[in-house]
């Protein structure tokens, strides 16, 4: 297979198109959450300007640390099992969440996401933030800040 010419980036709607692209069973990294992920649609793996997209798997008894997002929201889409999260200015509330939940979570909340179960839990993520970890503050690093 020959080299692809390089292809001017088109205009649509105001935004510059180039190149799509396919990221094939990405590489696994372990986030400043504590949890392991598989990379997806990131700025680092494609050039995205406004989002990134991973899958996380949550072994039996995981547990991230406490963090959010500071001007970023999520998205969770829960592909199997049954998670836990906290929530809240003090994690005082816990949403339970199972396969086919959406879960939303807004800028700058803290939350805590955890696996009470005795199975693995997979889910698909998607935030604003094109970075993978840029975004994440650890409370333990807000509170001495």
């Amino acid at each position: 297979m020959g080299v692809l010419p390089a292809v001017e980036p088109r205009t649509s709607y105001d935004r510059a198109v180039t190149d799509c692209r396919l990221i094939r069973g990405g590489s696994g990294f372990r986030g400043k959450q504590g949890l392991d992920y598989f990379s997806g649609v990131s700025a680092e793996s494609t050039g995205a300007k406004a989002i990134c997209m991973h899958l996380l798997e949550m072994p039996p008894g995981s547990s991230a640390k406490p963090h959010y997002h500071e001007d970023h929201e999520t998205v969770i889409f829960v592909l199997e099992g049954v998670a836990e999260m906290r929530h809240g200015s003090q994690l005082e509330h816990v949403m339970r969440t199972e396969a086919g939940d959406f879960v939303y979570i807004p800028a700058g909340v803290p939350h805590q996401p955890y696996n009470p179960t005795d199975m693995p839990v997979r889910a698909v993520i998607a935030r604003t933030d094109p970075n993978e970890q840029e975004s994440v503050v650890l409370l333990e690093e807000a509170e001495t800040a």
